[in-house]
């Protein structure tokens, strides 16, 4: 019998072992990467299109095409279609990302063949129904009206608007008016424009099997036409940092962000950049945790974050504090920085942060559809084949005096946009 009032042996992740993944092409060149693991009959697929933001040709006509696509086609009511994915045990969403349009369908495999069906019939036919675009138009801006009362959806926007300039893809923020000037007729021209074999990859996680991509191929790689990707509408902008008040009445706490324009993970300096945000605010054991709300109580959350996309990437960091409290919290931010830029963290704190992104990179390879989410970001971003290698290997290996000194060449606070937002 194992005693237990003696602690395990607590043992270093030496080693972490990334799943294989098979590729195939579909007759009309779509490119599947099959994740075949599990014992368990279900299926995880995922459709991705280059349709996002960047690819528009209408502020929001991304993401209102994405939304509309499940809401009927030319044969079947949306009502019917939800209603046949709950009677085979699926489910069936479109998340809405900055950079893509992605179909996720997760489905029992005996059923999987009845699903694609219909999945193929809303690739093929989507009818865009006026009805459910006015609704849709709407309910986002009755959201919108109460979002902008709420002073960390303002901060965020904010930020991001700053950061990013509002005429960037990143950058831009929906308003009443933006919502007004949508129509069917220009969901209709971004789907025709977006939504075809050239402009595609899958993604196929769960109990696999050859019968599964062959039905791929017949529903999908034989049916949906290839045309030509658009391309995308970036415009590099860099904005000069500013500090930005804004007042927001009958609110008992003041949001706090502040960021800068980075990089996407093709950057040099991603990796490294990506272990300083987990140990500056990435985890709960992180500095600005320790210092800002358990030490100081200042606030109950803090948090900092590294957002790649496709195209570009920024870093910024979120809380909301007492009104009382604004003016020592963000010198409290800004004397973190300080500290990483002049001393080099102690042994035993990188060990502690080293520990838990390799436990965290376990976490993301448990079972098929975690793999399958890595092999997406990787496909989708065009990453080298050993990103995720090289990752875990610099975890490993970076040092505290590498820190530091990324931390004197990012953490500047002349070079952050500072947004508040309160009374």
């Amino acid at each position: 019998m194992a005693d237990r009032s003696i602690q395990p042996e607590i043992k270093d992740i030496s080693n972490i072992h990334i799943p294989d993944f098979q590729e195939h092409q579909l007759d009309n060149g779509i490119p599947v990467y099959e994740v075949n693991m599990g014992t368990q009959e279900i299926l995880k697929m995922e459709i991705i299109f280059h349709a996002g933001r960047p690819f528009e040709h209408q502020k929001l006509v991304a993401r209102t095409t994405s939304a509309l696509l499940r809401e009927g086609t030319k044969k079947r009511k949306g009502s019917e279609i939800h209603e046949m994915v709950d009677f085979y045990g699926g489910t069936l969403s479109v998340p809405v990302n900055l950079d893509t349009s992605n179909i996720v369908l997760y489905s029992l495999t005996k059923h999987f063949e009845k699903l694609l069906g219909v999945l193929s019939e809303i690739l093929l036919e989507p009818a865009f129904p006026e009805e459910e675009l006015e609704i849709f138009k709407k309910n986002n801006k009755q959201r919108l009206q109460v979002d902008l009362t709420k002073n960390d959806v303002v901060a965020y926007r904010a930020v991001t608007e700053n950061i990013f300039s509002s005429a960037h893809p990143y950058g831009y923020n929906s308003h009443a008016g933006t919502y007004d000037d949508l129509s069917r007729k220009e969901l209709l021209h971004h789907f025709d424009r977006n939504f075809h074999a050239g402009n595609c990859k899958i993604v196929i996680s769960g109990k696999t099997s050859p019968k599964v991509i062959n039905l791929l191929n017949e529903y999908i790689g034989k049916t949906l036409v290839k045309k030509e990707a658009v391309k995308s509408q970036v415009i590099e902008m860099f904005p000069t940092a500013e500090k930005v008040k804004i007042h927001l009445p009958d609110t008992l706490q003041t949001a706090i962000r502040l960021g800068c324009k980075l990089f996407n993970r093709h950057h040099e300096d991603y990796n490294d950049f990506y272990i300083l945000n987990t140990l500056l605010g990435g985890y709960f054991g992180s500095r600005l945790m320790s210092t800002i709300r358990e030490e100081k109580g200042y606030t109950y959350n803090i948090f900092s974050a590294l957002d790649p996309m496709h195209f570009d990437g920024y870093f910024y960091v979120g809380t909301e504090v007492g009104n009382e409290f604004v003016k020592p919290t963000l010198e409290a931010i800004y004397g973190e920085f300080d500290k990483l830029k002049k001393e080099p963290i102690k042994k035993e704190e990188l060990k502690m942060v080293q520990n838990y992104l390799m436990g965290f990179f376990l976490t993301n390879l448990d079972g098929a559809f975690n793999v399958a989410e890595l092999v997406k970001i990787s496909k989708t971003e065009d990453l080298p084949k050993d990103f995720f290698k090289n990752m875990v290997n610099r975890v490993q290996s970076i040092t505290a005096e590498e820190l530091m000194m990324l931390s004197q060449k990012y953490l500047n606070e002349e070079k952050m946009w500072e947004v508040v937002v309160g009374v």
